[in-house]
């Protein structure tokens, strides 16, 4: 370890500006004795080389004061069978794109069995992942030997229950014994774990079968994953447009009809977002729900592990097989996850975010200044332009929005009209980028975070950099701030059952902090009158939206009431139809 600079008045007075404070010459004279000492103590923890699987003493719990959790585990109940009518292995695509529970009816009654249906999602995942990129390794070999299984209890009438036998994809942050977890990060490419993922093994036993371990971007952000060239993970809808982050692979591979169901995670965006760009339907369930063992982290009070799927009742059975304790993830709570899709929804009482529903409005900007000239006006004007191409997208998209609470209405419901608690949400973020920095401290404090293969301004390694400088009695502060915010999103909660909302705005921000589940499910496809994506080169950033591409809406409940979030946008998917859309794949 190289000598550390030795710390003098005039450096803390340095660090004081970024802490926001000021301290006087006497002060500061006074300090320095504790601050070495201080920083000694911090190297004697930096030797002890802790690993991304410890997580801290302090473990985060939403639940209020009072509340008190239904802890006792039901059968599910289902809707009624599922059609099988146009569903025939002898047409592939129309096994490809089936349901979670459709493929379990064709298992079930020995249509087809585990050993053809995973043979055709690997030859389908080999043939398009070329184009879309959602793989980094598949598990062929352990996928072959758990269908060869499936078959033989199924034949001998061991059935399981609706996930035996189904092929389904990790997203590669979860450990699987025997194959590389990459993390989707540049250094990690040959990292092994002696042991699965608990929600592996859980899915194991469930008879589940996993054929791929998919995409990530780097470290869990966005869509760009591997060393450090990248390589972008794309939308099924439009390849020439990434398919979001982080789950990239996962909603990606589903909506290609490459898995029966995948596994994402969500910590501020990470299943909404590609669930949105890719049409699933996701399922990101309440804060502490399903354990995290196995799985890398990034904040540990925020990370939370959910299903993509095709449908929102693929969904629902994909997390009634992984939720509950296991005594090693101490956020986990024992709360029961009962979902019900006989549940009668006009008892339901549902609110919907008026404002975010609303026809949204251009703000015009005026110059900084009005001298500007030359690349300083060039760069205003670019700015400007950008804006109004956003909001033309934006302002299209409303109209989606508009109709699913006239499909909700139309349904016999009764809307109420809310809003979100007026609260700083976004200032107590920058707990997520300290969590992560310490998840990943020597990562960033070796420079192996020069691997990865984003390395811009919102990208971890610069994000990591800048943690480096947020006090622990700041992050301590941003944590007492969230403890207000639960207690606002408790009380805005309580009048409510599920809440209808837009997938994006405040409320992703609030509900990731605050712990509350959301269904992400699709809601149409922009037409051929959508604005044009802001920039239409291949893999841009600023590649999204545009003609034949989806749209989603979110339906929000209280903590651990998911059954009822995925009981209403159930009946809202079955009215609507857009999840039996599916992708043109060449």
């Amino acid at each position: 370890m190289p000598e550390l600079a030795k710390i003098t008045p005039e450096i803390i007075e340095q660090a004081a500006v970024i802490a926001g404070v000021s301290f006087t010459a006497e002060q500061r004279q006074l300090m320095i004795d504790g601050l070495v000492s201080q920083r000694d103590d911090v190297v004697e923890i930096r030797k002890l080389n802790l690993p991304n699987s410890v997580a801290p003493s302090l473990i985060f719990d939403p639940v209020p004061a009072g509340m008190k959790l239904d802890t006792v585990r039901k059968p599910a109940k289902l809707g009624p069978a599922p059609s099988l009518a146009g569903v025939s292995v002898s047409i592939e695509d129309s096994v490809a794109f089936a349901t979670v529970r459709q493929l379990s009816e064709l298992l079930r009654t020995k249509k087809i069995t585990s050993v053809e249906l995973t043979k055709l999602y690997l030859a389908r995942l080999k043939r398009y992942d070329p184009r879309l990129h959602f793989v980094i390794t598949l598990t062929e070999e352990r996928a072959l030997r758990q269908a060869v299984a499936a078959d033989a209890e199924i034949a001998a009438g061991k059935y399981r229950g609706p996930l035996h036998g189904i092929p389904w994809g990790a997203k590669d942050l979860l450990a699987v014994k025997g194959y590389p977890t990459t993390w989707g990060a540049g250094g990690f490419e040959d990292q092994h774990f002696d042991d699965d993922a608990e929600v592996v093994k859980r899915l194991d036993a469930a008879g589940a079968v996993l054929i791929a371990k998919l995409t990530l971007g780097a470290l869990a952000q966005g869509d760009l994953w591997g060393g450090k060239l990248g390589t972008r993970t794309r939308n099924p809808w439009n390849p020439k447009q990434g398919s979001s982050g982080s789950s990239a692979g996962s909603a990606s591979a589903v909506v290609a009809g490459c898995v029966g169901f995948a596994l994402g995670t969500e910590t501020l965006g990470s299943i909404s977002s590609p669930s949105t760009r890719c049409g699933t339907s996701g399922l990101r369930p309440s804060f502490g729900l399903v354990p995290r063992t196995g799985a890398m982290a990034l904040s540990w009070s925020m990370d939370k592990i959910g299903s993509i799927t095709r449908s929102v009742e693929d969904c629902a059975l994909v997390l009634d097989a992984i939720y509950g304790p296991d005594h090693h993830d101490l956020s986990v709570q024992p709360a029961a996850f009962n979902p019900d899709f006989t549940l009668d929804i006009r008892k339901l009482r549902i609110g919907y975010i008026r404002s975010a529903f609303e026809t949204p409005v251009f703000t015009p900007s005026k110059p900084p200044s009005e001298t500007l000239s030359g690349k300083q006006l060039e760069a205003f004007n670019q700015r400007i332009a950008q804006r109004k191409a956003g909001f033309a997208q934006q302002l299209y998209d409303s109209q989606f929005n508009t109709r699913s609470l006239d499909t909700l209405r139309d349904m016999g419901l009764t809307l109420t009209p809310c809003e979100m608690p007026k609260f700083p949400f976004g200032a107590i973020v920058p707990m997520l980028e300290a969590e992560g920095a310490a998840a990943f401290d020597e990562l960033t404090r070796s420079g192996r975070d020069a691997l990865l293969a984003g390395q811009q301004s919102f990208d971890w390694p610069n994000n990591f950099r800048v943690a480096r400088f947020y006090s622990a009695v700041d992050y301590i502060n941003a944590a007492r701030a969230r403890t207000l915010a639960l207690a606002q999103m408790t009380e805005f909660f309580s009048h409510f059952d599920v809440i209808v909302t837009p997938s994006s705005g405040v409320q992703l921000t609030a509900t990731n902090l605050c712990g509350q589940p959301a269904v992400i499910v699709p809601n149409g496809l922009r037409g051929a009158d959508a604005p044009l994506p802001l920039n239409q080169e291949d893999g841009a950033l600023q590649n999204t939206g545009g003609p034949g591409t989806p749209v989603s809406i979110t339906f929000l409940a209280p903590l651990y009431e998911d059954a009822k979030a995925c009981a209403l946008a159930h009946a809202y998917q079955q009215k609507a139809g857009f999840h039996r859309l599916h992708p043109k794949l060449a």
